[in-house]
């Protein structure tokens, strides 16, 4: 069943993080990295992380998400975009740069072993009832605390930045009318009445 859910979640990850990149509208494009981002929580439960997933659904699922999409909203690009409006320029350079971000990942996995047996820098876990939760609490909210808190002020600034960008697109200057001509009808010529039998035209 684990085998099962992992290859599920897994599936799960690589469809979101390509309807991510090939995703022409922004808001389609924001769910499927919300459908990458629960598909890793799960992941991260089944290797018996509760606080990373718990972190991973509270702040990156539900806050960062929502900040994309009231982003997108405000600054009204949620709509479908031609994929021949992007210069040629930016998608050599996008393959480009995905290729060498991918070779420096390859390399850099290559060769390490990530995982060794040794007994953790920080100490040991925590209980078993409790699993990683207590240790990791009481490490980030003391010798990191600076760090949290700095996120913190970071993503304040992200939303105020967000809504001062929409307020200065909200109030564009109108562009000044032209003035069109009117076009002058030609009045039709009305024939002149025939005088009537006996009466004289005057000379």
């Amino acid at each position: 069943m684990e085998a099962v859910v992992f290859f599920v979640c897994a599936a799960a990850v690589i469809i979101g993080a390509l309807g991510v990149i090939a995703g022409r509208n922004p808001v389609h494009s924001a769910l499927f990295l919300l459908l990458t981002l629960v598909s890793i929580a799960v992941l991260y439960l089944q290797q018996h992380a509760a606080l990373v997933a718990a972190i991973q659904i509270v702040v990156y699922a539900s806050a960062i998400v929502v900040l994309f999409l009231f982003v997108i909203t405000l600054l009204g690009v949620d709509k479908q975009e031609a994929p021949d409006d992007a210069h040629p320029v930016q998608r050599v350079a996008a393959v480009v740069l995905g290729v060498l971000a991918l070779t420096g990942i390859l390399v850099l996995v290559h060769g390490n072993r990530w995982v060794t047996g040794s007994p953790s820098a920080r100490g040991g876990l925590g209980r078993a009832e409790t699993g990683n939760v207590e240790t990791l609490a009481k490490s980030l909210f003391t010798d990191f605390v600076w760090a949290f808190e700095m996120t913190a002020v970071l993503l304040v600034i992200a939303v105020v930045g967000s809504v001062v960008l929409a307020r200065r697109s909200g109030h564009r200057a109108e562009a000044p009318v032209a003035e069109v001509p009117v076009a002058e009808v030609p009045v039709a010529e009305v024939p002149a009445a025939e005088p009537a039998a006996g009466e004289r035209t005057p000379a």
